[in-house]
């Protein structure tokens, strides 16, 4: 297994309500020239969580930091208006990261916790991870 030193929570940058299965973030990706889905695990909007990339496998999902990190992105983070960035996240999206990152520091007990906002000039997650989690 790698050694897992940060998670980084995403999202998937999509219309708030606007609800994307594992296969259609899978294809956004490939098309930009990824070999899979970039994220290990995708939050959806009823709070179901969907397995992306295995987490023996690097992600793609910020420059610089894939090689020990797991990448959790969850849908949403746009108004309707799709350029606004928003926390959109539902209540049982809120639920099901906490709980995924609880499972996720139990076994990696030394990763910290980042928005990848933290690490590129970019609104995401659009929540800031620090003080919401």
């Amino acid at each position: 297994m790698r050694q897992i030193t940060e998670i980084i929570i995403h999202c998937t940058a999509t219309p708030e309500g606007r609800d994307v299965s594992l296969d259609d973030i899978r294809q956004w990706h490939r098309a930009h020239g990824f070999a899979d889905i970039g994220y290990h695990y995708i939050i959806h909007l009823d709070g179901s969580v969907s397995k992306g990339r295995p987490l023996n496998q690097p992600g793609a999902h910020c420059v610089g930091h894939n090689a020990n990190s797991i990448g959790i992105a969850y849908v949403g983070g746009l108004a309707t208006d799709k350029k606004t960035p928003k926390d959109t996240r539902t209540e049982r999206q809120k639920t099901s990261i906490r709980n995924l990152l609880r499972e996720l520091l139990t076994q990696f007990p030394k990763a910290m916790v980042h928005g990848h906002r933290e690490f590129a000039n970019k609104a995401c997650p659009c929540f800031d991870v620090k003080t919401q989690l």
